[in-house]
């Protein structure tokens, strides 16, 4: 398997498509919310860019389910390995293509995870908490290696929930099988970086964005479900609700985003101190011996 992954805004996708254009490949994506229909826009998803040079490249596990819906990683393990398994018995190369870290490492791993059922009676008094003290019960069960389960309550709760589970019914994890696998990521200096993600949000601003949010909402999407998928939704929901004036939603988003590009830079980082190896390539080089890397490698 290929793998091209790396922080928001580096050309992942537009990599991956050509890579799997030049081998024969179907692509993977590896996002947390390009899997929602309807959510195109704000999560970065864009079908044309899977057409190249007149060829249909295959994708999956994007457009898998419906907005408001709280995919999880174990259903993204599953749902994986079932394209993966396809894929392969096609005699085509699959190539893992995104930037959730947690998705990207539950794979590489192998680590098959339990299903965790919601627990009623804990939501209860976890509710009855304020996020400060559910933090610092996070924080009791697991080491926090960034601030995606702490910085929306829901997450927080369901963090707690499935530690707790864990914690009583003393799992144990199986393996899937293992995969043989190429790690690749675009590299952009952080000012640089920086520059792309603000062009990209003022691109997406202008392309509709903000409508695709009133439209999620007027489809009966509530604000917390959308705030629940952070970032671009999270912020417009709260622009379309009144909660935030324009300029502010603005500069809250850009800014997170930037903040957001640096999480996944750290969690990539901590990924190789652990074992992984990933083959960096500048992101200031032309295209093609971006794609030249990638296939020489392969």
């Amino acid at each position: 398997m290929i793998g091209i992954i790396g922080p928001t805004a580096s050309g992942k996708t537009s990599l991956a498509v050509a890579v799997a254009a030049k081998t024969g490949g179907e692509i993977i994506s590896a996002d947390s919310r390009q899997v929602y229909i309807g959510m195109d826009i704000g999560s970065g998803k864009d079908l044309s860019e899977f057409t190249i040079e007149g060829k249909n490249i295959p994708y999956h596990l994007i457009d898998i389910q419906k907005p408001g819906y709280e995919y999880n990683v174990f259903e993204y393990q599953r749902d994986f390995h079932q394209a993966y398994n396809e894929i392969v018995d096609r005699n085509h190369i699959p190539i893992l293509c995104g930037g959730t870290g947690m998705y990207i490492e539950a794979i590489l791993k192998g680590y098959k995870l339990v299903p965790v059922p919601r627990n009623e009676v804990l939501r209860a008094e976890l509710e009855t908490k304020d996020n400060k003290d559910l933090t610092a019960l996070l924080m009791a069960y697991k080491e926090l290696h960034n601030t995606s389960d702490i910085t929306d309550r829901n997450r927080l709760i369901r963090a707690i929930e499935i530690e707790l589970f864990n914690k009583e019914n003393k799992i144990t994890e199986e393996k899937y099988p293992s995969i043989k696998y190429q790690l690749f990521a675009i590299n952009y200096e952080r000012d640089e970086l920086k520059k792309r993600i603000t062009k990209r949000l003022k691109e997406r601003l202008n392309s509709g964005m903000v409508e695709e949010v009133k439209g999620l909402l007027n489809d009966g999407i509530t604000v917390d479900q959308l705030k629940f998928y952070g970032l671009e939704y999270k912020f417009l929901a709260q622009y379309v609700n009144g909660e935030l004036k324009y300029n502010d939603m603005y500069q809250k988003l850009n800014s997170s985003i930037h903040q957001f590009a640096k999480r996944q830079m750290t969690w990539f980082r901590r990924m190789e101190k652990h074992g992984f190896k990933i083959n960096w390539i500048p992101g200031n080089i032309p295209f093609e011996r971006k794609v030249d890397i990638v296939l020489r490698k392969v």
